[in-house]
Order: C-alpha cells, then sequence, then structure tokens
C-alpha cells in the first residue's frame, strides 16, 4: 500500500495491467461528532478535458446511485471500514469522460455549522475491485482543513491510453455549491 500527498499522483493500469476498474473509498473520523459523520456524503462527477461535468446526470451520489452508462456507480455494499464507496469500471466509462472527480460534502439545512474541519483523520483510497486489496490511499486530509463543507478528495483520470489516481485535497468554504459551480454541476 501506497500513501500519496496532496498533489501526487500513480500510474493505476501501468502498475496493474489488467487493472479492470477501482472501487474508490473514504475514510473518517468524527470522534464525537457523531451528527458531522452522519451528515457527510461521498459523490462522484464524471468530467470532460476541461474538468466540467459532462451533465447534472454525470454527478453520482445517495439520490443518483450511478449516471447513464453505469461504468460509475455508489456501491451497494460499501466493505471494509470506509464510510462509503464509489465503484468505477474503466473499460465502460464513455470516450468523452477525462476524469472522475471524488468529493465529500456536508449534506445539512443552513445554520447547523458542521464543517469536514472538525474531523480527527479523513483519507481516500483506491482499491482492486477483485478482493478488494487496497492500492493506494492518500494522506490524512484533515489536518489542513477548517470551514470547509466540501471537498475535492481526489479524481480517476485517463493518461497515455491508462488511468492514473492522484490526491487532490482541495477545500470548498461555499460547500456543495462552490463545488458543483467549479465543476460545472447543473440540476
Amino acid at each position: 500500500m501506497a500513501s500519496l500527498r496532496r498533489g501526487s499522483n500513480v500510474e493505476l493500469t501501468r502498475e496493474i495491467p489488467d487493472l479492470p476498474g477501482v472501487v474508490l473509498g473514504v475514510r473518517c473520523d468524527a470522534g464525537p461528532e457523531r451528527a458531522l459523520a452522519d451528515s457527510v456524503v461521498l459523490a462522484a462527477i464524471l468530467c470532460d478535458r476541461g474538468s466540467r461535468a459532462l451533465s447534472g446526470e454525470h454527478f453520482v451520489f445517495f439520490n443518483q446511485l450511478t449516471e447513464p452508462s453505469g461504468s460509475v456507480g455508489m456501491a451497494a455494499e460499501v466493505t471494509g471500514d470506509d464510510l462509503e464507496q464509489v465503484e468505477v469500471v474503466f473499460a465502460e466509462v464513455p470516450e468523452e469522460v477525462s476524469r472522475i472527480v471524488v468529493v465529500l460534502y456536508v449534506n445539512e439545512g443552513n445554520g447547523l455549522r458542521r464543517a469536514l474541519g472538525r474531523l480527527r483523520e479523513l483519507t481516500v483510497r483506491a482499491l482492486d475491485p477483485r478482493g478488494e486489496r487496497e492500492l493506494v490511499r492518500s494522506e490524512n486530509l484533515a489536518t489542513t482543513l477548517d470551514g470547509e463543507t466540501a471537498l475535492a478528495l481526489g479524481e480517476v483520470y485517463r493518461h497515455n491510453g491508462g488511468w492514473k489516481f492522484k490526491v487532490l485535497g482541495e477545500g470548498y468554504r461555499a460547500g456543495i455549491a462552490g463545488l458543483a459551480q467549479d465543476y460545472g454541476v447543473t440540476r
């Protein structure tokens, strides 16, 4: 298992040429803040070369469990200690999709003031879907968070005919609205 810092990447299919896809999981520790842990949501955005969502149907989360091609979807059953997981099947990802960004956001009404900076630990990891072997994990992303309510955790993206994984760790104080604006997610 490799541990990656923000901005670091690894060539998944170069290292494992027969890798059929990945399971992207998020782990977090909110300590006694159980309400915060219960309010975080994992989602995926299928983006074009300009890092813009192909459409609102290409935002995968608890109310839209998969996107039109079925290549990316929320895991029906989470394995291990992950809070939530997203499954990606490389061969089925449409050609116009250049990257799949995995994000985490606080899903709550206004005024509750929960922020990701209250997490003690937050990591994203990539697993081999054939047996759930961990391929790579991010560093603890919680250490630099403060008032952010959304975070681009990492991305799986096309590179030289294969797929790479990169740790992003980009926070948004404007929450899911700010993240949606940057990635062009519309409803």
